[in-house]
């Protein structure tokens, strides 16, 4: 007991202390509260990839650029913006992380910048910014949100001014494969029916001969022969990919 009441004492003592010194103490700065609204669209290259986890999760990574206007009473969040983010999304159960940064465009001066790392849930995110305002020496930091689409951009965005409660996630170690699509073969065994400098056609199925391919189909094969051809769907039309003679 007689050890606790001296600790009270002494948090006592050193609150009573900071108040009285407060104005000297190395590091206090003012504190504003601020905020502001943004949107932004996509603008130039969308870069999307697509994989799939070793736990069977579909993947869409995005890295893009999107411009839009800032608004706010305060004049450091006032003004065209321009975000840079990578959007990391787990397409599979609608969770991820949208990650990036902004600069704000002021009237006047220098402009305002800014880093964010939200974390993304079925079209929502919500998450921290810190950077620097237009203001000199200003610090900016604070809660960011918005809703998001990668290939729409941002919408409703806000940079402090209160925000919903956002989401957590655990990110753990996992590999990340390259989605393959789907591959359309066929092929056909008989008479070849058709050649020409473009396509051949055997047994009813014609397919489209690669330039580079041309001249040693054509010296291999004939109408009439028997033939195998192997064909893979590129876009949209059959294409040839190896030819036998029979």
């Amino acid at each position: 007991m007689r050890k606790l009441t001296f600790a009270i004492a002494g948090v006592i003592a050193l609150v009573a202390t900071s108040i009285a010194v407060a104005h000297g103490i190395d590091g206090a700065k003012t504190a504003t509260a601020v905020s502001g609204t943004f949107a932004a669209a996509p603008s130039g290259t969308v870069t999307t990839r697509s994989c799939t986890t070793t736990d069977n999760k579909s993947i869409t990574i995005t890295d893009a650029k999107y411009t839009g206007t800032a608004d706010s009473s305060n004049a450091d969040l006032k003004g065209a913006i321009t975000l840079r983010a990578r959007s990391v999304i787990n397409t599979t159960d609608g969770v991820g992380t949208v990650n990036g940064a902004y600069r704000i465009d002021v009237a006047s001066g220098g402009d305002t910048v800014g880093a964010f790392s939200t974390v993304y849930d079925h079209g929502t995110i919500a998450g921290w910014t810190a950077g620097r305002a237009h203001t000199p020496h200003a610090k900016l930091l604070g809660n960011l949100s918005a809703t998001f689409a990668a290939n729409t951009g941002f919408a409703g965005g806000k940079i402090g001014g209160g925000t919903a409660n956002g989401s957590a996630l655990e990110l753990g170690p996992t590999s990340c494969k390259p989605a393959k699509p789907p591959v359309e073969k066929s092929e056909a065994r008989g008479t070849v029916s058709a050649i020409s400098a473009n396509s051949i056609t055997v047994a009813q199925l014609t397919c489209a001969i690669p330039s580079a391919m041309s001249a040693g189909v054509n010296a291999k094969v004939k109408q009439g022969d028997r033939a195998e051809i192997h064909c893979t769907v590129v876009s949209g039309q059959n294409t040839l990919t190896r030819v036998e003679k029979r």
